[in-house]
C-alpha cells in the first residue's frame, strides 16, 4: 500500500484519477486524435504538448485544449513552454508563460507542466515561484528541463521547497533507461515529497525494469506511431520545418495498442 499511498499525493483529485490497481501512465500527446488513443489505452493523465518533436511546447489553448477537453474524461496537464531550446527565460517570455498558463486554467486544464533554469543551470526559483502563484490551486510538474541541471539532487530539493508536486526526469541521461540509477536515488530522496516521474524512451521493452528499477509511482510515455498521410498528391521537392528528416506525410499518433501493452505492464508489476 505504500506505493499508492504516495500516488495520492498532489493536492488534486484531477490529478490522480485513473489509478487503478498498479502505477498511473501519463501519455505526452499533440492532438486530438492522440489524446483520444491515451484515453482508449487506459492512460490516467495526459500532457498536452504542441511541438513534440522539441521536447513539446504550448499547445493551441483556445483550439487543441478545448476539444481535447470536449473528448477525454481523464486529468489533462498542459505544457507552458513558449518555444523550443534552452530553458533560460526573459522577462517577456515570463509574461508569455503567465498569460499561456490563465488561459489554460480558463479552458479547463487540469494541472500545469513547465521548467525554468538559470544561466549557471540551477533551478530559476525567482521565476518559478511567479509562474507557481498564476497556476494555483491547480497540480504543477517540473519538466524536463530538470534534466540540464547542474545538481539535480540540490535540485530536488529546490522543487520540494518551491511547492512543485512532481517532476519529469530520464535521469539526466539520454533515456530513463540509461538514468535509472539518479531516478532511484531521487525518488529515495523525494521520501513521497514530490512524485518523481520517470520518462524519457519508455517502451514495453523496458518499462518493468524501469518501474521495478526506481520505484517510482507513475511513469511518461509518448506510445506513438508513425501513420501515413491521407494526402494523395504528394510535393516531395518542399519541406515545411527545418528538418528535411521529417516528412509532413508522415504523423506522429499515440497508439491505442501501445498504450494499452504498457498500462497491462504497469498494472502487472505489484
Amino acid at each position: 500500500m505504500e506505493r499508492r499511498d504516495r500516488n495520492r499525493k498532489g493536492g488534486s483529485g484531477a490529478g490522480n484519477a485513473g489509478m487503478g490497481d498498479g502505477f498511473l501512465m501519463e501519455v505526452c500527446v499533440d492532438s486530438v486524435e492522440s489524446a483520444v488513443n491515451a484515453e482508449r489505452g487506459g492512460a490516467g493523465r495526459i500532457e498536452l504538448c504542441a511541438g513534440l518533436m522539441e521536447g513539446g511546447t504550448t499547445p493551441s489553448m483556445a483550439g487543441l485544449l478545448q476539444v481535447v477537453k470536449q473528448c477525454v474524461r481523464v486529468p489533462v496537464f498542459v505544457m507552458i513552454r513558449p518555444r523550443g531550446g534552452d530553458f533560460l527565460y526573459s522577462d517577456r517570455e515570463l509574461e508569455v508563460m503567465k498569460a499561456d498558463i490563465r488561459l489554460a486554467k480558463l479552458h479547463g486544464a487540469d494541472g500545469l507542466v513547465f521548467g525554468a533554469l538559470t544561466e549557471d543551470g540551477r533551478i530559476d526559483t525567482e521565476l518559478c515561484t511567479a509562474l507557481l502563484a498564476v497556476c494555483r490551486p491547480l497540480p504543477v510538474t517540473f519538466h524536463r528541463a530538470f534534466d540540464m541541471v547542474h545538481d539535480p539532487l540540490v535540485a530536488l530539493e529546490t522543487l520540494v521547497s518551491l511547492g512543485f508536486e512532481r517532476v519529469l526526469t530520464s535521469g539526466c541521461d539520454s533515456s530513463a533507461l540509461e538514468g535509472l540509477p539518479l531516478i532511484k536515488r531521487l525518488t529515495e530522496q523525494a521520501k513521497g515529497r514530490i512524485v518523481v516521474v520517470p520518462g524519457g524512451g519508455i517502451t514495453e521493452r523496458n518499462l518493468q525494469r524501469i518501474l521495478e528499477g526506481s520505484g517510482a509511482p507513475e511513469f511518461h510515455c509518448s506510445a506513438c506511431s508513425a501513420r501515413d498521410s491521407g494526402m494523395k498528391f504528394r510535393n516531395s521537392s518542399v519541406a515545411m520545418g527545418a528538418s528535411v528528416s521529417v516528412s509532413e506525410y508522415s504523423l506522429k499518433v499515440a497508439d491505442v495498442a501501445k498504450v494499452r501493452t504498457l498500462n497491462a505492464i504497469a498494472k502487472n508489476i505489484l
